[in-house]
């Protein structure tokens, strides 16, 4: 049973096969060729947290792959009316994957732990893979590839954050973290990836302009997610000079790509004139998560597909 609940839980050649596939997908498409890859397949999606580009991005993607999907909000009563286990392994009958928004980490383990279908983790506290597949398909349509490509987050070192540093160091880019002090990546998520790529390359600058001089892309994020809305005041007064905005983007490299994972708050994390600018991947990020993970849906769900349609040169 293959579950994706981080990016730990799959190896490098897993990551490039996903990513190759994800483009292909989204050329195939663009040539209006919708090939029904999962035909009669169903996913649940399973959402503690309200969503836009998560709920449609997986919905569309599935039908398009000549699937269908379930949306299952609080009316389904998951840890409230029945046991965890026989909520999960009766749910494992009828579908052939859930993907869980959750609000804590701990509640993807626990239906993965029943081993009753595919978990993809489509949001939690710790980290949100989905996301981070997203965002390095962008890189490697606008410059061209991944390895030492530099990615520079200028925020909160949050869910999202951490699993792009963990992508970078499956794909041998360049990771590094401005934030004021407080607010970094958890110190174990940091060892663990250290300890299974040793040669990771991730660092934390404070200051946000010498973190961005040699950035190949510039990406922020909100600087209060939801269920941190008690901390609003303190995040807003902490990030004030983290805000990604003209000055910024003149101490980076011309070519610096702009990302941003959506929603946004403009005129707190991100100006107006940068998130429009011709330097934002920013749309076209958010598109991309559709791709991303029809990318991950075939490779779990029909991957011999793959095998007979993806060559091994594509996964580069």
């Amino acid at each position: 049973m293959q579950h994706l609940l981080s990016l730990f839980d799959i190896e490098v050649d897993d990551l490039r096969s996903i990513l190759a596939t994800s483009l292909s997908l989204k050329q195939r498409l663009a040539a209006g060729d919708r090939p029904a890859i999962l035909d009669r397949r169903v996913i649940a999606l399973l959402f503690q947290k309200p969503s836009l580009r998560t709920r449609v991005s997986f919905e569309t993607g599935m039908a398009q792959l000549g699937g269908s999907s379930l949306f299952l909000g609080d009316d389904v009563g998951w840890g409230k009316r029945e046991s965890p286990a026989d909520f999960t392994q009766v749910l494992g009958q009828f579908v052939d994957a859930v993907v869980c928004r959750a609000k804590k980490h701990e509640h993807v383990e626990l239906l993965a732990s029943f081993n009753a279908m595919p978990v993809i983790n489509g949001l939690t506290d710790l980290c949100h893979p989905c996301q981070a597949l997203a965002d390095v398909l962008t890189v490697r349509e606008s410059l061209g590839g991944y390895q030492d490509k530099h990615i520079v987050f200028v925020g909160d070192g949050n869910n999202v954050a951490q699993s792009v540093a963990l992508c970078t160091a499956m794909l041998g880019m360049r990771f590094t973290l401005s934030c004021p002090p407080g607010y970094e990546m958890e110190t174990d998520w940091l060892a663990r990836i250290a300890a299974r790529y040793p040669k990771a390359r991730i660092e934390t600058v404070t200051d946000p302009h010498t973190a961005v001089a040699e950035a190949d892309a510039i990406y922020t994020d909100v600087w209060t997610s939801m269920g941190q809305e008690a901390e609003m005041a303190a995040r807003r007064a902490a990030f004030a000079n983290y805000q990604v905005n003209e000055k910024l983007m003149a101490a980076a490299p011309r070519h610096a790509r702009v990302l941003h994972c959506l929603p946004a708050v403009r005129g707190q994390e991100i100006t107006d004139a940068v998130i429009d600018s011709d330097q934002s991947d920013v749309i076209r990020q958010a598109g991309n998560r559709m791709h991303a993970q029809k990318g991950l849906l075939v490779w779990l769900l029909n991957r011999k597909w793959i095998d007979d349609n993806i060559s091994s040169d594509q996964a580069v």
